[in-house]
């Protein structure tokens, strides 16, 4: 694939993730009771596989909620689709860490497996415990790494389940129930990818808040450092 290509791809993938709404109605106008399943596997996806830690999550989420509001798609049948998808991708997730993780990111250079990622999730672990099963569900990446770190450390499954089923419920209701009741608000409508650029950059604030306060304590100890 020539660098052309990968520009083009890239301009693809942007474009997905800005006229998300166009996209999702155009698959449901295409595929229409299949657009369930294909929703379904997105966020299985999403959350249970570590090389699709890009795909779209919050704001897909959020754009299903619209068009349920506009009775394009099954409110109950979406949430309980999406709901089972979060929580048996998350478990996936879990054991393929648990069985074949440590093997995986023996290469720290991988183009497909990023040791960053896995770093930045291991970060989370530091400071929040096991509730970074939860917290996780709403920061993009982390999301998708926080159930296969987990797994790397022979976390009890038994809690890693409890806090995969409470933030998949968190995350799918909040996320689609705010576009169930506020995406065809009119200023929202006209405005959708603002939205979707307003839900990313909320989903990704934590992630730059602790990079932030971990470069902050990094020019601390810096300068503690060449004082002494």
């Amino acid at each position: 694939m020539d660098f052309s290509s990968l520009i083009d791809l890239a301009k693809q993938f942007v474009s997905f993730f800005l006229h998300l709404d166009e996209h999702l109605n155009s698959i449901i106008q295409t595929y229409g009771t299949w657009t369930y399943i294909i929703l379904f596997l997105i966020i299985f996806c999403e959350t249970g596989l570590v090389v699709a830690p890009l795909l779209p999550g919050d704001s897909l989420l959020f754009a299903a909620g619209t068009f349920a509001a506009s009775g394009s798609l099954n409110l109950g049948l979406v949430l309980a689709l999406l709901l089972i998808a979060a929580i048996l991708g998350d478990a996936v997730n879990y054991w393929v860490g648990n069985l074949l993780g440590p093997k995986v990111f023996k290469n720290p250079d991988s183009r497909i497996f990023k040791q960053e990622y896995l770093e930045k999730t291991q970060k989370f672990y530091d400071k929040y415990g096991t509730k970074t099963i939860i917290i996780a569900r709403f920061v993009p990446i982390v999301r998708t790494f926080a159930p296969f770190v987990a797994g790397i450390g022979k976390m009890k499954y038994s809690t890693f389940l409890t806090y995969n089923i409470i933030g998949a419920v968190l995350w799918v209701l909040s996320c689609t129930l705010l576009g169930y009741f506020f995406g065809n608000i009119p200023i929202v409508k006209e405005n959708f990818e603002l939205a979707i650029f307003g839900i990313i950059g909320i989903s990704v604030l934590p992630v730059a808040i602790e990079m932030w306060k971990h470069r902050s304590e990094k020019k601390q100890a810096a300068t503690a450092s060449n004082e002494t």
